[in-house]
């Protein structure tokens, strides 16, 4: 937990994101029983503002602000959807599993995409979570409007924190057409999972069973493979565990209690938000939390729920799993090749326009392909997680992988470096930077080219001349960096790999 906490925050953007979060949270609530409206649609407004901060990763405030204005016209008719489906159960099933595909499908358009649909889903899921009924639609819709203003006034208004530090855009998808695209291959996935865990699920519980449906959808947000499916999966799982234990020392003796309750929602909103980056397991942690806190607010909390929520969380995963493996499986070496590729086509671009703005070029500057670089090397983090995580078995390629990441390290120091250099106007251009940029571009080259089944020859870097300027040494670094990654890379048992 120390280390979680002791995360990388540059200039403290989790902690404002959260702090940001709670208040925006809370107002919506306090609207709600301002206006009078019942404990469900309190805690539909709640959880409607949760999404509304949590899910929109827009690169602008102005299309954040329009994905935010287009929540309702996803979530009302999903509410009115849900709510009147509850007598009949196969209809019901077979809407959600449309929903499911369909909000999975939408993340090949962007973050709008992946915020609308993920709000569809869970408008689903609240629904089903308080057994909302037609007759509830009124004060539902109004929870969520009064939600989704309170979020925009307090996002927008009271603290925009994007207008004066804009987030990076993230990175695009992955790319291909029809079966070869991974988002198309996700929604397909994620709805047989999700078939399997709505059956498991109503076996297990016919009251309970959206636990299952919302960890196998959960799961397959912000992955791109198997591997990264398998690992968030056992994530989740042991973050729910460790916050039932929680929920039973803590939930439980509250009783449902106002006070003290709305204090630890409080706690586990700023706890979810904060963690979402660094730890997955500790997300799910606070999630579990809150929800044993919510179900004392409506009186049903005991520690057979809390168990069956385990269950539950286990069925889904273990849906999640079955699909990714048997389903259009999308192999970890294949997404993680093509994310590399990106990530060092990135490298050059970075290293030709500091290159180009050390020679004088108007208008050369590094900094937004040294943003996109860092993004895209999260990218490839999350896509070796599953090779470098503890109980890989394969030690061979739990080293290789560490290898790659280590000198893909070492790459983003060198260009930092040369940036940082670049961006003095004191400092001079030194001939040689011209023939050291064409080596960096030929080792990329080389690192990006397909696989021809031997491993193709490193390009072997200039030695190093005393005394050279500190553009000159940065390159001469990164040129090193490079030429060793040719040996793990080109060992590695990548499969065909995804066109970035």
């Amino acid at each position: 937990m120390k280390r979680m906490f002791a995360a990388p925050d540059p200039g403290l953007h989790r902690l404002r994101v959260s702090l940001r979060a709670v208040l925006g949270i809370g107002l919506a609530v306090t609207a709600a029983e301002l206006a009078g409206l019942s404990l469900t649609a309190s805690i539909t407004g709640g959880l409607a503002a949760l999404l509304a901060l949590f899910t929109i990763g827009d690169a602008t405030v102005r299309r954040q602000a329009l994905t935010t204005a287009l929540l309702p016209a996803v979530g009302f008719p999903v509410l009115a959807l849900a709510s009147s489906l509850h007598g009949m159960p196969l209809l019901r099933d077979a809407s959600w599993l449309a929903v499911i595909f369909a909000g999975v499908y939408a993340r090949r358009w962007g973050p709008r995409g992946h915020a609308l649909g993920t709000f569809g889903f869970m408008t689903f899921f609240i629904t089903q979570f308080l057994h909302a009924v037609p007759s509830q639609l009124p004060e539902l819709y109004a929870a969520v409007a009064l939600a989704i203003a309170s979020a925009s006034a307090v996002r927008f208004g009271l603290w925009c924190i994007e207008r004066r530090t804009p987030p990076p855009a993230a990175p695009a998808p992955l790319t291909g057409r029809g079966l070869a695209r991974p988002t198309t291959r996700q929604a397909f996935q994620a709805m047989l999972a999700c078939s399997f865990a709505l059956a498991v699920g109503q076996l297990l519980s016919h009251d309970r069973f959206y636990w299952a449906v919302g960890t196998a959808w959960w799961i397959f947000v912000n992955t791109a493979s198997r591997g990264e499916t398998l690992v968030r999966g056992f994530r989740r799982v042991l973050g729910t565990v460790v916050g039932i234990v929680a929920g039973l020392l803590i939930a439980l003796p509250l009783d449902g209690a106002v006070a003290p309750t709305a204090a630890l929602v409080a706690v586990c909103v700023f706890g979810i938000f904060y963690t979402a980056a660094p730890s997955y397991s500790w997300m799910m942690f606070f999630v579990t939390v809150m929800a044993g806190l919510l179900y004392g607010l409506l009186g049903v909390l005991n520690p057979a729920l809390l168990l069956l929520r385990l269950t539950e969380t286990g069925t889904g995963a273990l849906g999640a799993a079955l699909a990714v493996l048997v389903v259009l499986p999308v192999t970890t070496h294949a997404t993680t090749h093509a994310w590399i590729r990106r990530a060092l086509h990135c490298v050059h671009a970075c290293t030709a326009e500091a290159t180009a703005r050390l020679a004088g070029t108007p208008g050369a500057d590094p900094a937004p392909h040294i943003t996109e670089l860092e993004l895209l090397l999260g990218r490839v983090r999350l896509s070796l997680a599953p090779l470098v995580h503890p109980l890989n078995p394969l030690r061979a390629r739990k080293a290789r992988a560490r290898r790659v990441l280590a000198l893909l390290d070492d790459c983003a120091r060198e260009v930092r470096g040369l940036a940082s250099v670049a961006a003095d106007p004191d400092a001079s251009h030194d001939a040689r930077l011209a023939a050291a940029c064409w080596r960096v571009e030929s080792a990329v080259e080389i690192l990006t080219a397909p696989r021809s089944g031997a491993i193709p020859a490193a390009p072997v870097p200039a030695p190093r001349p005393a005394g050279t300027e500190p553009a000159l040494t940065h390159i001469h670094d990164l040129e090193r960096a490079l030429t060793a990654l040719v040996t793990p890379l080109h060992h590695a048992p990548y499969a065909t790999p995804v066109k970035a």
